[in-house]
């Protein structure tokens, strides 16, 4: 589920105005922020017409090392796959938590729908799978953790009947992360194993976090392509909710370079 992945704001450094005076400091010049009135909130000030221009011409020529002098930090809740895929971000600081020294229990990412193969692309998805016509095939691996008695096929035809087949494979691989893999890391860990070996049978779907810190341009980038309607819908889950915080706190540079970054 999508709402099992949050990106939460922690801190930041800088405003617009960091990013119009790094590049006015060539010239030996500074501005400032226009008040509308003395000792307003500061939600209120604004940039004046010359350094929203300013602004937005260093995004649309390609200048962007003046948007390298502010900064924000998320902390990230998302699935391994996730994390191994947004991981590979240039110039983006992470630190995340690490199963050599933490044995607390895991959590596991659920999906509440398996989507199909994008059908012109090489990467990405597209449209929803019907779990339950899946080949016996897929599963196979996966049955290789389940006790397949007489009592476990009858749980599973009154699962089925109650909520229907696409539930009951939902149900299924639950089952199996929960009651099978879970225990099994849980025996690992009481056995003496080193956390840093029992967390191998944990699947990719187990939950990590991690800190994520970076320049606004930086997160400009990653969410740049990480919000395009063709990256994968876990991933758009974190670079969406980073984009709108990024959006409030600097209005005006992360329109810019969400319009016009090379």
């Amino acid at each position: 589920m999508t709402n099992q992945i949050k990106a939460t704001y922690v801190d930041h450094m800088g405003s617009d105005i960091s990013t119009v005076n790094a590049a006015r400091v060539s010239f030996g010049k500074k501005s400032h922020f226009e008040e509308p009135f003395e000792d307003c909130d500061a939600s209120l000030l604004r940039l004046n017409k010359g350094d929203t221009k300013l602004i937005k011409y260093l995004a649309s020529h390609g200048h962007i090392s003046p948007f390298g002098h502010a900064f924000a930090s998320f902390h990230v809740k998302a699935p391994i796959f996730v994390a191994r895929q947004l991981v590979k971000h240039k110039f983006l600081r992470w630190n995340e938590i690490s199963r050599r020294y933490v044995d607390s229990e895991p959590e596991f990412y659920k999906p509440d729908t398996w989507r199909g193969k994008s059908a012109d692309k090489k990467q990405g998805s597209e449209g929803v799978i019907p779990i339950h016509d899946l080949d016996s095939s897929s599963l196979r691996h996966i049955k290789d953790y389940w006790n397949e008695t007489a009592a476990f096929e009858q749980e599973l035809s009154y699962e089925e009947d109650r909520y229907g087949p696409e539930q009951s494979v939902l149900d299924d691989l639950n089952y199996v992360y929960e009651e099978e893999v879970l225990p099994i890391y849980k025996k690992l860990l009481k056995a003496g194993v080193a956390p840093e070996q029992a967390r191998m049978v944990l699947p990719q779907s187990t939950m990590t976090e991690w800190y994520w810190s970076g320049s606004l341009d930086a997160l400009a980038a990653m969410c740049k392509l990480r919000c395009e309607h063709d990256t994968q819908a876990e991933s758009q889950a974190v670079a969406w909710q980073i984009y709108h915080k990024m959006e409030e706190l600097f209005p005006v540079s992360w329109v810019a370079l969400m319009e016009d970054m090379y």
